[in-house]
């Protein structure tokens, strides 16, 4: 992606969330070894009352792809766990797409919300000292198990959202039993960083696999 853009003006109101956000996307690119393209905190907006994060896309008249990833305030308890995960979400769809522009290669809303469904463990797996199966057995229960959605699960997002969660609590799964149990973190960064880069269906291979 040459010229990623924004589509308004920088919102300063954010100030919390957007330090949050750019140590994420600093901890993204460093896991999967990406160059910097663009800077998430440039593309920051605050979401409406009631409003969850979501990443507006669109090509401008000269092509350009044009963005802006908009995110609601940290509640007053700005430890809680949905708040968290709403920035984690919002920026490892903002570092997907912008590889995923770079390369020139195509992406699938099932594809971003499969590896922000990771990346959510994965970012909150990093400040969890010391870090072993037992509490990334919890951390992966408090994701992916006894979760509540937003959409219904006739619909074409709410079943969207279930196949990403359930996949990724698999994936996750199956990364406890090779790697983080035997402590095999180097093996592990290799197999994320493999995942991130395939797509949607060798994801989901890569899931479903023992």
């Amino acid at each position: 992606m040459t010229d990623a853009r924004a589509l308004a003006g920088h919102g300063v109101e954010l100030v919390r969330e957007r330090a949050l956000a750019v140590r994420v996307q600093e901890a993204l690119e460093r896991v999967y070894h990406l160059d910097r393209v663009a800077d998430v905190g440039d593309f920051l907006h605050e979401a409406g009352p009631g409003e969850r994060e979501a990443l507006l896309l669109r090509h401008g008249d000269d092509g350009a792809l044009e963005m802006t990833l908009r995110l609601p305030q940290l509640a007053g308890a700005d430890r809680q766990l949905d708040g968290w995960c709403q920035i984690i979400e919002g920026v490892s769809h903002f570092v997907y797409v912008v590889e995923r522009a770079r390369t020139l290669r195509e992406t699938t809303q099932l594809e971003l919300e499969l590896q922000a469904e990771v990346d959510k463990w994965l970012v909150l797996a990093a400040s969890i000292r010391p870090f072993d199966v037992a509490r990334s057995a919890a951390l992966r229960a408090r994701l992916y198990e006894g979760v509540s959605f937003a959409h219904d699960g006739e619909s074409e997002a709410g079943e969207r959202y279930r196949v990403a969660n359930d996949a990724a609590h698999s994936f996750v799964r199956r990364l406890e039993r090779r790697y983080v149990g035997p402590g095999r973190y180097g093996d592990m960064r290799t197999e994320l960083r493999r995942f991130f880069h395939v797509g949607q269906e060798e994801k989901l291979r890569l899931s479903r696999a023992a």
